[in-house]
């Protein structure tokens, strides 16, 4: 029997990754995937692209990175990123809810881009604004970007070490959505939601078991088990989770094309898991080539 190979978190240039929709089907198909997910962050306006270009035999997963917020040991708020696949994009509630975080996103990186030109870094909001698609998502790592073609730093994770990450001088904290709400808005539209490298301490604070028990029961679909910033105790400990819960586990390259060194494929999803993802979800279906 063949090999199913399944990525279920990428992105393209319509958020924070380098290639277009259709440049990451393309590397997709390249690099032998059966299937893909397009989980660009508070926008689906890839989709359209991305189902245009599919070469026959590839899948493309429709789905976004929402962009939430919870809890955690201490009751601290932490940041959380929502994986939400196959729901309904004319939705009103997510259409509202993506439109307000992509405007906070834009005015989050402007002052951003104020707060380091007024220290003397080479950074201009209105000339990497101007890079972007209108009401596009625009992140810290277009500001990494800027960085780099300055010459201040040589990579993208440079710039979140020195300047942009959590905690460093010119980091600001966003207002995201409860990821309670974030679960009940994906479920109303038919879609299904599984929670983004949820233990990934490398990226900052995370949700404990505990929070994501809770989450289990408001109705979350699944857990992201195999991903870069898991090592294989942290993976361990998140499948015997999954058990206990009945979650759906999923593996993923989290891809951002040249943004990152993480390869497309570098993390995959077992068949009969994507499988029980899809038989829980009822909004739009999986596009095929």
């Amino acid at each position: 029997m063949a090999c199913v190979r399944i990525d279920l978190h990428t992105h393209s240039n319509v958020s924070d990754g380098t290639d277009t929709p259709a440049e990451l089907v393309a590397v997709a198909a390249e690099a032998g995937l059966d299937v893909l997910a397009l989980t660009d962050h508070d926008t689906t306006a890839g989709w359209r692209e991305a189902a245009a270009a599919l070469p026959k035999g590839l899948r493309l997963v429709p789905g976004a990175e929402l962009s939430c917020e919870s809890v955690d040991a201490y009751g601290r708020k932490v940041s959380v990123h929502m994986l939400a696949y196959l729901f309904d994009p004319t939705s009103p509630a997510i259409v509202e809810e993506q439109r307000r975080l992509r405007a906070q996103r834009r005015a989050r990186l402007r002052a951003m881009a104020v707060r380091m030109a007024e220290d003397g870094l080479p950074v201009d909001a209105d000339e990497i604004l101007g890079l972007l698609a209108d009401d596009a998502p625009a992140g810290r790592p277009h500001l990494a970007q800027a960085l780099v073609r300055a010459g201040v730093v040589s990579t993208v994770d440079e710039a979140f070490a020195s300047f942009l990450g959590n905690g460093r001088g010119y980091y600001l904290a966003r207002t995201d959505t409860p990821v309670e709400e974030a679960i009940d808005m994906i479920s109303a539209a038919g879609g299904v939601t599984v929670l983004a490298h949820p233990f990934a301490i490398t990226r900052g604070p995370t949700v404990t078991p505990e929070v994501i028990t809770a989450l289990a029961a408001r109705g979350l679909t699944g857990i992201e088990v195999d991903h870069p910033n898991h090592d294989e105790e942290t993976r361990a400990r998140l499948r015997d989770l999954a058990k206990e819960l009945d979650l759906v586990r999923t593996g993923s390259s989290d891809y951002h094309g040249t943004n990152k060194s993480i390869a497309i494929g570098q993390e995959t999803t077992e068949p009969e898991e994507f499988e029980e993802l899809v038989a829980r979800s009822s909004g739009v279906p999986v596009f095929a080539g």
